[in-house]
């Protein structure tokens, strides 16, 4: 397994080392170990999640605040998705900047996002089986979130957007500037 750093502090990609035979593939999708030494992250993951979605669905962009927050590790176990990271940290060197991966079933990435981020994808292929820990159990009264196509943080999601499709809740997030968040 490698762990590569992103120009987000805090977030990494994680790359499977893959092996190969007649009968199919193996890899290994998370090791606490590997990681905690790579990427001098402590981890304690309590929550699994997957969603299925169909082509154009978009997720997000979902966080949890205050002592709620929580750090994701991400991934596609089918088909594909852009996945996007907006840093909300308000003393980083990159506040409201994001990183943006296509993750999928063939180059089988995963990443890690931290405390302090919102979070969302966007599926790319005609069905996506969308997999995630999460180091902090859900919590309702502490979600939030910001509308995808936010001027401000100018996200290019690589699809068109009327091909988007998006929950009723989803559409109604504000713009980050309406938000008032104390601690992300």
């Amino acid at each position: 397994m490698e762990i590569q750093s992103t120009f987000i502090e805090g977030c990494f990609i994680i790359k499977p080392k893959i092996f190969n035979d007649d009968r199919g593939s193996f890899f290994e999708t998370f090791n606490k170990e590997q990681f905690e030494k790579a990427s001098g992250v402590k981890v304690n993951f309590v929550q699994d999640n997957q969603s299925i979605s169909k082509k154009g669905a978009l997720r997000g962009l979902h966080f949890q605040t205050g002592i709620y927050a929580q750090a994701k590790l991400v991934r596609v176990i089918k088909g594909e998705v852009l996945d996007v990271a907006v840093d909300l940290r308000p003393n980083s060197k990159t506040y409201l900047k994001h990183y943006s991966i296509v993750l999928n079933d063939q180059n089988n990435f995963q990443l890690f996002i931290p405390r302090g981020f919102a979070h969302g994808f966007v599926t790319l292929s005609e069905s996506t089986i969308f997999g995630y820990k999460c180091d902090n159990y859900y919590h309702q009264p502490s979600e939030s979130g910001i509308i995808y196509n936010d001027p401000e943080l100018a996200i290019d999601w690589e699809i068109d957007f009327s091909e988007i499709q998006l929950s009723d809740k989803d559409r109604e997030l504000p713009p980050f500037k309406d938000l008032d968040i104390q601690h992300v």
